[in-house]
């Protein structure tokens, strides 16, 4: 049972001495009442409230994201890197794009199309270092996992016209609740 509401101030049981924490809620209280009033003990979370990305919404991404990966025969780690490379959102620290370098190998390229701990993608400068090594730079991704519901709106829509690209046919990119929901919510158009 979650609720969400405001917090009032507290009141004090002057025979326990204990605090009670008052809230005003937005949801009809009435059922978890008498389901938990008897109770010598239950568990509270409180904590600000956050407006949330669906799940539905990453979940139905990362069916996308198994599809076009089996369509086209990578990894689901690949697959989803491409995808943010694509339609991601970069990462930004005081107001500007955050970039790193790393050899320019075919090992470090695989490693980095298939890390699901950092997300990279990769520029077209290159440079030799003062070791003789030749570096890329990569721009730093954010994880889908932080995406406002407009960033992960545009993330879907592009999965969806990779999926289309890749001629996964439409039945199996979305059924008619899944575009429903989605066009609902999201406005993305399936």
């Amino acid at each position: 049972m979650r609720f969400t509401g405001k917090l009032l101030p507290p009141t004090i049981d002057f025979e326990t001495r204990k605090i009670n924490a008052v809230f005003a809620l937005n949801e009809d209280f009435t059922q978890a009442y008498e389901e938990l009033k008897d109770c010598d003990k239950i568990t509270l979370e409180v904590k600000k409230y956050r407006a949330k990305r669906s799940l539905d919404a990453n979940a139905y991404y990362w069916t996308l994201i198994y599809k076009l990966a089996k369509v086209l025969q990578i990894t689901n780690e690949e697959c989803h890197n491409m995808e943010l490379r694509h339609y991601g959102q970069p990462e930004i620290y005081e107001g500007k794009g955050v970039y790193i370098t790393i050899p320019d190998t075919p090992e470090a390229e695989k490693k980095v199309d298939n890390s699901m701990d950092y997300h990279l993608a990769p520029t077209t400068q290159v440079r030799v270092g003062n070791d003789g090594v030749i570096y890329r730079t990569y721009r730093l991704l954010r994880g889908s996992h932080s995406y406002t519901t407009q960033e992960m709106a545009r993330l879907i829509d592009g999965v969806i016209n990779d999926c289309r690209d890749a001629n996964i046919p439409d039945a199996e990119i979305a059924s008619p609740e899944e575009a429903r929901i989605l066009k609902e919510r999201y406005g993305v158009n399936v």
